[in-house]
């Protein structure tokens, strides 16, 4: 009996020795992903100058609207599109929220509700798009979430030019982020997130060309 529980016990062996290296591998592979999708998020402000059709923000972070109201005003961009907001808030009490001049921006301001996440603004988003037969658009939200925002909506929108225009909150701390609890937190959260989406294209991207062959 001692001799069977030897046996197989050597036998199970190599199997756990190969669960364990797959499971080292990819948390190595998951590590080293995490550092280049950090130099990803961008450190500084957009140099892309000029105009687009639209301004796009994406709600859910601080400076962003304000951000977008900004260029709107600096005549960066046609209409400014805000999608992601709660059902109920209107345009107006928007701008007064933000101490903006609600009669002289109303007209190139619209709202979107329907989008939850990422993934809905950048649909949401591109319906308003070929409502209004725009091209191009700068897109608004904050640095950390920039990478998963862009993929989305070049995904979203694969012939359209989206320009980056990342804000940076004071409490994001992107230099050195693996010092920061918050930030560190953050940034996996988003990488994670990232992973996720980019699974989703890929795996629809793959069916669809299934399909077609």
């Amino acid at each position: 009996m001692a001799r069977q529980i030897i046996v197989r016990r050597t036998r199970r062996s190599p199997g756990r020795s190969l669960f364990l290296t797959v499971v080292l591998a990819c948390l190595i592979l998951w590590v080293v992903g995490l550092f280049m999708f950090a130099e990803t998020i961008p450190r500084k402000p957009t140099t892309i100058s000029g105009r687009t059709d639209a301004i796009v923000v994406l709600t859910g972070g601080s400076q962003r609207l304000e951000t977008g109201l900004e260029l709107l005003a600096n005549n960066r961009g046609k209409r400014l599109f805000v999608s992601g907001v709660h059902r109920g808030v209107d345009v107006t009490g928007l701008l007064r929220a933000y101490e903006q001049a609600p009669d002289r921006t109303r007209c190139c301001l619209d709202i979107g509700h329907d989008a939850a996440n990422t993934d809905g603004n950048a649909r949401e988003t591109a319906e308003w798009m070929r409502k209004n037969a725009f091209e191009s658009l700068r897109l608004v939200t904050a640095s950390y979430h920039m990478p998963r925002a862009l993929l989305e909506f070049r995904d979203a929108m694969p012939d359209d030019q989206v320009i980056p225009h990342p804000v940076f909150p004071p409490h994001v701390r992107i230099d050195e982020w693996w010092r920061w609890p918050g930030t560190a937190a953050l940034v996996v959260g988003e990488y994670n997130k990232f992973l996720v989406a980019w699974a989703r294209i890929a795996t629809r991207s793959a069916w669809e060309a299934a399909k077609f062959w």
